[in-house]
């Protein structure tokens, strides 16, 4: 019997008493006692990864961003569910580290924040802690753009000797695809990737707009984007 095998027990035991102070239905079937039960990790786990293009830039995504891997986001980032980012990022964090040993030493990776107004609510980053829950820590300071001029951020994730991270900033909702576009280019801004490798990272991707706008920001800046990748992707 392994040290696992005789720590199971307690272990349950222990979620047991835990689930009486502090209860908690999985956020999949609504069974007690999990965030996320054993049958619905499996399910998440047995998902496909998705591969799609963006500003001719492979994407890898841990997940499509449908059912479960849909609810559970929604709950971190709405809701503030952080109980349910390990499973997440634990996929998520192992593309990214993938990513940076493909890119090869020095490559510098890139975050896209979320909005303010989602930064200010929630009070934490979901990229830097899905991020962190898959592995990926280390940071450095990039810059973004806002109305009125370049503004230094200091936040992050990163991952593997000789990474870094940056802070790109974008994201529209409720527009029409033309408007995503229209107010979208030329709003991120990125310094210190002049000749270097470069991975950018998100959570979720839908139309690819906001990403897309990373890209061009990292090649203005005179970077070269290797890689994307992201929690969820929308299968396009």
């Amino acid at each position: 019997m392994t040290t696992r095998d005789r720590l199971r027990p307690w272990l349950h035991a222990a979620v047991a008493v835990l689930g009486l102070f502090l209860p908690v239905d999985c956020v999949g079937c609504g069974r007690p006692d999990r965030a996320l039960c054993a049958a619905c990790r499996h399910a998440l786990d047995a998902m496909p990864r998705r591969v799609r293009l963006v500003a001719g830039v492979r994407l890898d995504a841990a997940f499509e961003y449908t059912g479960l891997v849909r609810t559970m986001l929604l709950e971190l980032k709405l809701r503030g569910r952080v109980d349910l980012a390990r499973p997440l990022g634990a996929r998520f964090g192992g593309l990214v580290r993938a990513a940076l040993a493909d890119a090869g030493p020095g490559a510098v990776l890139l975050r896209v924040p979320p909005s303010r107004q989602g930064a200010r609510r929630r009070g934490f980053d979901p990229v830097v802690l899905l991020a962190a829950r898959g592995g990926v820590r280390r940071s450095r300071a990039m810059s973004r753009v806002r109305a009125g001029g370049l503004v230094r951020r200091r936040a992050g994730v990163g991952a593997g000797a000789g990474a870094g991270v940056g802070a790109v900033r974008g994201g529209q909702k409720e527009r029409s695809a033309v408007e995503r576009v229209a107010a979208t280019v030329g709003t991120l801004s990125v310094t210190g990737v002049a000749g270097r490798a470069v991975v950018v990272v998100d959570d979720v991707v839908t139309t690819g707009v906001t990403m897309a706008e990373a890209v061009r920001a990292v090649r203005a800046a005179g970077g070269r984007v290797v890689r994307c990748v992201a929690v969820a992707s929308v299968d396009d």
